[in-house]
């Protein structure tokens, strides 16, 4: 069950670097929106757009239908606050990928090709690690 599978919002196509986000924004602290951590990561949210706009959908369907086409025991857990949101997230159940586009989503969307550590130093020793 893959959390946060838009990756805090990088594969939304909306990120933006750690200190551009407001003080009680959680992302102003995470590893992976800082440095050089935010440059690598964006550019798989680069690919993941490229292919969204190839195939008319939105970075966050294409990059949730990704992970739903890797088998059926995949039940990726988005947040969301919008009904909107909840739609758009939904309605990427109904999108399919060509092989081409899951090639070409496979190199740049694997957790370990991912910049940058899943929480701050401050908090890993809260999740065990």
């Amino acid at each position: 069950m893959p959390d946060s599978p838009l990756g805090r919002g990088f594969l939304t196509g909306t990120a933006i670097r750690a200190e551009e986000y407001p003080e009680n924004d959680y992302r102003r602290h995470d590893p992976r929106f800082q440095g050089d951590n935010f440059r690598i990561n964006s550019a798989a949210a680069d690919v993941v757009r490229d292919v969204a706009r190839g195939c008319g959908a939105t970075p966050a369907q294409v990059s949730l239908a990704w992970l739903l086409h890797r088998g059926d025991d995949i039940v990726p857990i988005p947040g969301t606050k919008r009904r909107p949101t909840l739609e758009e997230n939904l309605a990427a159940a109904e999108l399919t990928l060509v092989p081409d586009e899951l090639r070409r989503l496979d190199t740049p969307l694997p957790p370990s090709v991912v910049a940058g550590s899943r929480y701050p130093e401050s908090v890993m020793h809260m999740n065990g690690r």
